[in-house]
C-alpha cells in the first residue's frame, strides 16, 4: 500500500519533524509512506473573498499536480465526515482490499482547500471542529494512519 500526504507549506518546527519521522519509520513496516510539500501562496493578512479564492486556487493547482488519477484522495476539511479510529482503520483496510492501494491525504494551507481539490477528493475527513495549524495536522494525521494500521494488525497500541 502507498500512503501519501500532500501538505501546503514547509514544515519548520523541529519537534513536528521529529514526530512525523518517528511515525513514518513505524509506518514503513506497513506501507510506502511519503509527504509532499507544495509551496503556500504568499498573501497579505487581510484578504477579500476574491483574493482568498485566488490564493486557494493557486495552492490547489499545486496540490492537484501531485495527484495521479488512480489515487484515492481524502481531503482534510472541517466540514468533512468525522470517523472513529476504528472506522478509519476499517476504511484503509477496505480500500486496500478493493483495489485502492494508493491513498493520498491532502492538507490545505491556512485558508483551507480550493473547490477544485474538494471536487477531486473521493471523500472528506474531519478531525473535529477545532482549527489546528496545518503543520501540526501533518503529525496528527501521520499518527492516525499509523494507529489505523496497528488496529488492523490487532496490536495493543490502540488501547
Amino acid at each position: 500500500m502507498n500512503i501519501k500526504i500532500i501538505g501546503v507549506g514547509k514544515l519548520k518546527e523541529k519537534y513536528l519533524k521529529q514526530g512525523i519521522e518517528e511515525y513514518a519509520k513505524r509506518l514503513s513496516k506497513f506501507c510506502k509512506f511519503e509527504i509532499i510539500e507544495v509551496n503556500d501562496e504568499k498573501a497579505p493578512e487581510k484578504l477579500s473573498s476574491a483574493e482568498m479564492i485566488d490564493v486557494k486556487g493557486k495552492e490547489g493547482e499545486r496540490i492537484l499536480s501531485k495527484i495521479k488519477d488512480k489515487e484515492y484522495v481524502y481531503a482534510l476539511a472541517i466540514l468533512g465526515k468525522e470517523r472513529t479510529s476504528e472506522d478509519f482503520a476499517k476504511e484503509i483496510a477496505d480500500l486496500g482490499t478493493y483495489g485502492h492501494s494508493d491513498i493520498t491525504f491532502v492538507i490545505g494551507g491556512s485558508l483551507g482547500l480550493s473547490e477544485d481539490v474538494l471536487r477531486r477528493a473521493d471523500t472528506q475527513i474531519s478531525f473535529g471542529k477545532f482549527t489546528l495549524p496545518h503543520q501540526l495536522m501533518r503529525m496528527i494525521l501521520t499518527e492516525q494512519v499509523y494507529r489505523g494500521f496497528m488496529i488492523n494488525a490487532g496490536s495493543p497500541y490502540h488501547k
